[in-house]
């Protein structure tokens, strides 16, 4: 396995907030909330609990070519706009075909493709249904289509670890540099799965925000009223290099990815572990495979969806592992101003978590109103300046399975 140092070249996002990486970084740090009442004809149709969402901010079929966007399920669509952006940023790297690969994932896939045809079978018969309907719904889509779009001949693998996917995707492209398989990967991943079946099943299981005469302030991780998290939308795209090999190129370069870890909690099918034994461990693991010390952090992006458990669930985890010091460190709980954008959410966390230790500040944690005590992070509607020199920080993330997926990354 090479020691080569891996770094971030482009990024690109499209998230509630702002319809690229950009935008969304400047509207997190001006305490947006990306959370609206949903205005589709199917709320009052199934007479929705939950009637508001964050849904991304510019639909991609408007910046797709039409005959592009019809053969993509919305979370494809969504995942090459982004990955469009990261590209460009990156400034469209010349790498050969077979030492390009791409590191993709979703939660769910194309939820949208897959109960559109259903409904289309039912109403209309086979005869109606698309020939596309399994390409455009299947999880791996996106990563086939990235594949595609950018010729990329190395790999196009796909992670479905719910809402830890992503994070473990930019895990497993950091691996793959390291092993020599490619010099450059597209990481990230994407969700679109805002839609009556979705929404009906999480508010059952209440998990949701009921917060329907307030969607802008429902997300509030690390408050006592929290009620339940806000379902999300969007995609988050990060163009990762060998060091050696960005730099030949004359690459800018945002920071570098120092290592991750993934764990499994063997615990419960949608509940984490409430000791956050398999969660503290896949912070070890990334910071063993960073090289780094817990006394080195000095950042964290906090998984904190806003759910009553899980919260406080993920302090303990950290605890564990940071001890008395994690009242010391900066935490930053985004999903308060996104929504939660399930699969794609480690991916968008993972950009602002770069951003935040390019421009050394903790962004603003939106909506706490009072403080829960069981949740003693450093957290605040505020920015945190992180200082200056070598800043390290961690973002993690944690999903239905008993998935567990935690990425370092260090400033340059």
């Amino acid at each position: 396995m090479s020691t080569s140092r891996i770094v971030v070249t482009g990024i690109g996002a499209t998230s509630p907030i702002g319809g690229t990486a950009p935008e969304s970084w400047s509207a997190l740090l001006d305490g947006a909330s990306g959370a609206r009442s949903l205005e589709h004809d199917w709320v009052e149709e199934y007479s929705l609990p939950v009637t508001f969402a964050a849904e991304a901010l510019v639909r991609p079929d408007t910046i797709l070519a039409r005959p592009v966007a019809k053969r993509l399920d919305p979370s494809s669509q969504l995942a090459l706009v982004a990955a469009m952006e990261a590209w460009a940023d990156a400034g469209e790297p010349a790498v050969e075909p077979e030492r390009l690969g791409v590191d993709f994932a979703t939660g769910i896939g194309g939820v949208w493709t897959l109960l559109d045809a259903w409904d289309t079978l039912r109403e209309k018969g086979p005869r109606r249904v698309l020939p596309m309907t399994v390409p455009m719904l299947m999880p791996n889509a996106a990563a086939g289509n990235l594949s595609l779009h950018f010729n990329a001949r190395a790999f196009a693998r796909t992670v479905a670890s719910a809402c830890a996917s992503s994070t473990e995707s930019i895990v497993n492209a950091v691996q793959h540099l390291r092993d020599g398989l490619a010099d450059v990967v597209i990481a990230g991943g994407t969700e679109s799965a805002i839609h009556p079946i979705t929404i009906a099943s999480f508010a059952s299981m209440q998990a949701l925000s009921k917060r329907n005469d307030d969607p802008a302030h429902a997300s509030r991780p690390g408050s006592i009223d929290r009620d339940g998290f806000v379902m999300g939308e969007g995609a988050g795209v990060l163009i990762l290099e060998r060091e050696e090999f960005a730099k030949a190129r004359g690459a800018k370069i945002y920071g570098e990815v120092l290592g991750g870890g993934v764990t499994a909690d063997s615990y419960h099918i949608t509940a984490n572990d409430p000791e956050g034994l398999g969660a503290s461990r896949a912070v070890m693991l990334a910071l063993a495979s960073a090289d780094v010390s817990p006394g080195d952090v000095t950042h964290i992006n906090a998984h904190a969806t806003s759910t009553p458990v899980g919260d406080p669930n993920e302090y303990t985890a950290l605890r564990n592992v940071f001890g008395e010091r994690i009242a010391d460190i900066p935490v930053s709980a985004t999903k308060a101003s996104t929504g939660h954008l399930l699969g794609g959410t480690g991916a968008l966390e993972a950009i602002f978590t770069i951003l935040a230790l390019r421009d050394r500040v903790a962004p603003p944690t939106i909506n706490i109103t009072t403080p829960d005590p069981d949740v003693p992070f450093r957290i605040t509607g505020e920015t945190q300046e992180l200082g200056d020199g070598q800043q390290v920080a961690i973002s993690n993330s944690f999903g239905f399975g008993g998935h567990n997926a935690v990425v370092a990354f260090a400033s340059v």
